[in-house]
């Protein structure tokens, strides 16, 4: 696998170099769902000691398994140079880093704390701002993948934080994902692309589901358009990946529905801050209310698609066919 390191802050790209840490360097880690567990496996087959966080004694057999030694004691975690935080939403990343058994109140001067969460630019300058009070790094490094990819280290990784402290967390960087990018030293604007990477992705499969929904009370074959879209002018991963999952109504959980919503939220938030209006991402943030409120919590966010049907057979129910 070829890691690249991607720097935007000079328009160049170049292969990265590389700080190696001593073998067996014990890393902490905090989030050990579906993704954090592929990411710390993978950390724990490479050259890495992970030391895993759980809240539940049964979780520590399932981390055994994985490599992972695990730990009901956060302060376990304390000694750690780097602790890599892998949380669903705000509240969980500031409870982690908050108070007399945080990361920040626990971790020693000059350690680092790795937050690949998605959250957003408010709870990411909070935590920096935290750490740095405590001497501590904070490196944001969001990830754009779903569970697959992170077991496949197949990640693209957006850091952000100061430059030493990214090239310190850079040989974990490389062990979890295909390509890094690199955008400056403030956290926050790492989570600030991901939020409106994730916000863009939502809107592509709102569009996706509406056209399917579409195409089939037409009589014509969906796949035949995911086909020729992906195949022509739209070839991305997002219509590849998710158009033949709404084709073949696979909505089984990868990004599952509510944190696909969070993001679209925050996203929002983070552009009506900067006094810009996303009608467009309204309506998609409307969708997923409506899903969510339908029982669809469960279903990953490739869902869009079934409620996008949903609401093409309650419009057909109520008005006459125009054909």
């Amino acid at each position: 696998m070829t890691h690249e390191t991607l720097s935007l802050q000079n328009g160049a790209t170049a292969k990265s170099s590389p700080v190696e840490l001593p073998a067996l360097r014990k890393i902490g880690f905090v989030g050990l769902g579906r993704m954090g567990s592929a990411m710390a496996a993978n950390l724990a087959a490479s050259e890495f000691g992970v030391v895993g966080f759980v809240r539940q004694a049964e979780e520590k057999d399932r981390l055994v398994k994985l490599g992972i030694s695990p730990t009901l004691n956060m302060a376990d975690l304390f000694g750690c140079d780097i602790v890599i935080s892998m949380l669903p939403d705000d509240a969980a990343v500031r409870s982690v880093v908050f108070g007399a058994h945080g990361l920040a109140g626990g971790m020693k001067p000059g350690a680092i704390h790795l937050s690949m969460s998605t959250i957003s630019t408010e709870a990411a300058s909070g935590a920096a701002k935290e750490h740095a009070s405590h001497a501590q790094g904070y490196v944001a490094a969001p990830v754009f993948g779903n569970p697959d990819a992170a077991k496949d280290r197949q990640l693209f990784i957006i850091a952000a934080g100061a430059e030493p402290d990214v090239a310190r967390c850079r040989p974990l960087l490389e062990k979890l994902g295909q390509r890094i990018f690199t955008i400056g030293d403030d956290p926050a604007h790492a989570n600030l692309i991901k939020l409106f990477g994730n916000m863009m992705t939502a809107t592509t499969l709102e569009m996706l589901g509406e056209s399917i929904a579409a195409l089939r009370r037409r009589g014509l074959d969906p796949q035949l358009f995911v086909d020729i879209l992906t195949n022509t002018m739209f070839a991305g991963r997002a219509h590849k990946i998710y158009g033949n999952r709404i084709v073949h109504q696979d909505y089984a959980p990868g990004f599952a529905m509510p944190l696909a919503f969070k993001d679209v939220r925050l996203a929002l938030a983070e552009a009506k801050y900067a006094g810009v209006p996303m009608p467009s991402v309204e309506v998609v943030r409307d969708r997923m209310t409506a899903g969510i409120a339908r029982g669809h919590a469960d279903l990953d966010w490739s869902g869009l698609g079934l409620i996008a049907d949903e609401e093409a057979s309650a419009a057909r129910i109520q008005a006459p066919a125009i054909f």
